[in-house]
């Protein structure tokens, strides 16, 4: 069996860069961050051409959509980055802070209600890169998913955003139809002909905008783009369903305030150790919804993050 050197205090201090050790080796894997999932042809041929210089030549891809090169020796980590950067390419991810963003195609899925890649770069970086030296009391995830589909499973982070499109429906144009095109087109069974008359159980319907444009009649032409917002998800040892908040978001620099606000939170009231799930359990939702919504925390926005708080944070990988 191979004899280890590097010391604890130095795999510690690399793994903070974005190097995990390789188990049993001196080696790491150097995890690279693609900012939402998406890299360019010439960083694809970067990352290659690191793996064959550097590491054994292995390119593996993680959930949260970042790159890892496989096999980098401790001595050659700060050339490693060296290397990528010239493509605009960083090592990192880990930690007690805000983990890199993870975004679904929405942007180009026939079925995407939002710029998710735009959306998720802009996260990125106010809040992966703006926050990155901010200490929280745990990890603090991030997905952006185009639609209801749920494909990066928003609402299984500690913070999801869903695009939603609200049917605008106009009841006087309405001819209950006995076999209404809406209807016929509604995938979760929440538009019905009742009594003459379309409805839209506000309690099924999920704002996925797949009804709009069928009524022959006009009477369902448009629908309200917005953002719905999930609190509280994890997945892991313990898993947790995250609840929305009550209101879908139709102007973006509101739904983004209220990821700093979400943030700003959990570093505040958060318990060193917990997950945000566990904060707002703690907490209370409603407690934790009003605060949300309401602006006080960003008007403490410095007091905040100048407070001394989560020295030792409780990710542990």
């Amino acid at each position: 069996m191979a004899t280890l050197t590097i010391s604890p205090e130095e795999e510690k201090r690399v793994k903070a860069l974005g190097f995990l050790s390789n188990k049993g080796t001196d080696n790491f894997s150097a995890r690279i961050i693609t900012v939402n999932g998406k890299v360019t042809a010439a960083q694809q041929r970067c990352i290659a051409e690191a793996a064959e210089k550097f590491g054994n030549g292995i390119v593996t891809y993680t959930t949260r959509l970042t790159v890892e090169v496989q096999g980098v020796p401790f001595d050659q980590i700060e050339a490693f980055q060296a290397f990528i950067a010239k493509e605009g390419l960083v090592t990192g991810g880990t930690g007690s802070k805000v983990r890199p963003v993870v975004s679904c195609k929405g942007t180009t899925c026939q079925y995407g209600l939002i710029d998710t890649f735009a959306l998720s770069e802009e996260i990125h970086h106010r809040f992966y890169e703006g926050y990155h030296e901010v200490r929280l009391p745990h990890k603090f995830k991030i997905a952006v998913g185009g639609c209801p589909n749920n494909c990066v499973k928003p609402d299984l982070n500690d913070l999801g955003i869903i695009g939603q499109r609200v049917p605008n429906f106009d009841e006087d144009e309405c001819n209950g139809c006995k076999k209404c095109s809406v209807e016929a087109a509604c995938p979760v069974g929440a538009a019905k002909v009742v009594d003459g008359l379309l409805e839209i159980d506000k309690d099924l319907c999920n704002n996925c905008g797949r009804c709009i444009g069928h009524c022959h009649f006009d009477a369902l032409e448009d629908g309200t783009y917005g953002y719905k917002i999930y609190i509280g998800g994890r997945w892991g040892k313990k898993v947790a369903r995250g609840r929305a908040l009550s209101k879908i978001f139709t102007d973006k620099e509101e739904a983004l305030a209220v990821i700093e606000k979400a943030i700003l939170l959990f570093r505040e009231q958060g318990q060193t150790g917990e997950r945000f799930e566990k904060t707002i359990e703690r907490l209370g939702f409603e407690n934790v919804e009003a605060q949300l919504l309401g602006d006080e925390i960003l008007a403490r926005k410095e007091e905040i993050l100048a407070a001394k708080l989560h020295l030792t944070g409780g990710a542990t990988c």
